[in-house]
Formats: C-alpha cells, sequence, structure tokens
C-alpha cells in the first residue's frame, strides 16, 4: 500500500472518503465497498483521509483521543485491501465549498469511478457536502456512488465515540465487538525498575502512546504479540502501581506467562481481552504477590 501525502494524478480510482478513527465495523463495511468495486472493476481502492482529526484544525474545539497510532491504522487499512491512502492536507481543502471540493481535488487527481461514504458524511466548507450531493452528481461526474447505512450490533450503533466509551470505562470486550478486533497498543520494550521481577513477576515496560484512548487504571488480561510472530498470554498492570511505587506517574507493564526471554528494544503488540480488576494498593508486597498469582488463575 502506497501513502501519498502530496496530490498527484492517479486516476481511476475507487475511493473511500472519511477519517476512519475507529476502523470500526461501521468504516470496514465502507472501505470494503471500495475495495470490492475495485477488484470487480479492475482498479485500484483508494482512502482519501487527513493526518489529524478535522477537529484539530477548528478553535475551540477539543479533537478526541484516537482508538489507533497513525501508523496502525494505515497498516489495518492495508489489511483491508486498500492500493492507495491519499493523506490530504485539511488546512488546503478546509475552505473549499463542496462542488470545489468534487472538482478540484477528488476528479481532477483521481477521476473516480466509484465513491464509498458513510450514511452521514459530509464535506466542504461549512459541511454544505452530504450523501445528497454525492448521490446527485454521479452521472455528472461519472462515478457509482455507495452510501453505507449506519452499522448495528446487538441494537447499539457502531461508532468511533461508543467504542472510545466503552475503552475508557474499561468495558475493552465491548469495544472488541464494535471494532471488530481487538483494542491493541505497540510499543518497545523499555528497561525499568525491575520492580516485577524483584516480585517473582518479570514485565516488558512499554510507553503507552499519548495521543490513544486510555483505559481507566487497572489489571488487563491480554495477549502478547512478539515481532516473530508468536503469541502468549498475559496480564496487564496501566496505572501508578501504588503498593510499590509513590511517583504516582503511569506505567503500562506487561508480564508474559511462561516467558523467559530477554526481549528489551523489540516492538510488541499487546491486545486487551477484558479487565481483570481496578488497580489497588496493598498493605504489602505479599499481598500483592498474592493477588497477582490469583489474577493470573482467573486467565480464561
Amino acid at each position: 500500500m502506497e501513502i501519498i501525502r502530496e496530490l498527484k494524478e492517479i486516476p481511476n480510482l475507487s475511493l473511500a472518503l472519511g477519517f476512519f478513527d475507529g476502523l470500526h465495523l461501521g468504516h470496514q463495511a465502507v472501505i470494503g465497498c471500495a475495495v470490492n468495486f475495485a477488484q470487480e472493476n479492475n482498479c485500484s481502492a483508494a482512502v482519501v483521509t487527513f493526518r489529524h482529526h478535522p477537529f484539530c484544525y477548528f478553535q475551540d474545539v477539543k479533537a478526541p483521543k484516537y482508538i489507533w497510532t497513525l501508523d496502525e491504522k494505515y497498516r489495518l487499512m492495508e489489511n483491508l485491501g486498500v492500493d492507495y491512502v491519499i493523506e490530504l492536507d485539511f488546512d488546503k481543502v478546509k475552505d473549499l465549498t463542496a462542488e470545489e471540493y468534487m472538482q478540484d481535488v477528488l476528479v481532477k487527481y483521481f477521476s473516480p469511478k466509484a465513491i464509498s461514504t458513510g450514511f452521514s458524511h459530509y464535506f466542504g466548507k461549512g459541511k454544505s457536502g452530504n450523501v445528497g450531493l454525492l448521490t446527485e452528481w454521479q452521472k455528472k461526474y461519472n462515478y457509482t456512488y455507495f452510501a453505507t447505512p449506519a452499522q448495528m450490533l446487538y441494537g447499539v450503533k457502531i461508532s468511533s465515540t461508543a467504542i472510545r466509551n466503552y475503552i475508557k470505562e474499561g468495558n475493552v470486550d465491548l469495544a472488541e465487538t464494535l471494532l471488530g478486533r481487538k483494542f491493541s497498543v505497540r510499543g518497545t520494550v523499555q528497561k525499568g525498575k525491575r520492580k516485577g521481577h524483584k516480585l517473582g513477576f518479570p514485565t516488558a515496560n512499554l510507553f503507552y502512546p499519548l495521543e490513544i484512548i486510555q483505559p481507566p487504571r487497572g489489571v488487563y488480561d491480554v495477549n502478547v504479540i512478539l515481532k516473530n510472530g508468536s503469541r502468549h498470554r498475559g496480564i496487564a498492570n496501566y496505572g501508578i502501581c501504588p503498593t510499590v511505587s509513590s511517583s504516582g506517574i503511569t506505567t503500562f507493564e506487561v508480564h508474559i506467562l511462561n516467558f523467559d526471554e530477554n526481549i528489551y528494544g523489540q516492538e510488541i503488540k499487546v491486545e486487551f481481552n477484558r479487565k481483570i480488576r481496578d488497580e489497588i494498593k496493598f498493605e504489602n508486597v505479599d499481598q500483592l504477590k498474592l493477588q497477582i498469582a490469583i489474577d493470573i488463575n482467573s486467565l480464561r
């Protein structure tokens, strides 16, 4: 998959338009329309998106925390069969009218054979463009338009907002159902203070990405995927480790079960299965060690 950050002519594309923060089941349906059309009509599929959430460009509007890092989001798009990610500079297009955006960006550079969006997609200055215009302009600009309806699961509308709320509440298993995959983070294993090793439960210490939505402090049932692709079970603590530390600094530590290899400096992926419990300050280290053993025994 090629990432395009400077506009250039790549004609006859099947386009999916959107920010696609969560790349959840609803977003996958939109991108799937573009990919399927491309495969059936011998052309390439592209996602037209922005590097940062559009909210970042408006005064007094706070952009939400992301669900994936940018690298992870693009990695997932590639897995969906996308050939190009066209990363537009929102600051350069935010003042274009809907038709200017269509003519001077989408048609001029990509002469799209198809355009796919979600059911509530807006574009152009002041959100002047919508699914109605995209439908109306099909003959004028010679493309086929697909508007994906709202995706529902168990009576809940699938949305990035709902997923963020689930993660913030610690309901990572519910977030997984809407995402269509486990919520996860990647990070490079850092050398820590070896507190876990002294307790008999050595941990891989990671920097939790600052731009990503944060779960509540607690202990989590996780999967760990190493650079070589091997998968392992583990428990993770996201919090301040109050029993053994007084710094108040939030850390992310993962104990990998039945594992004794040196992985310092290696990037690993941590998938969240479920929250086991809140973070607790114990009266002494022995109580903490007992609880860790109970946590490990609770893994499904």
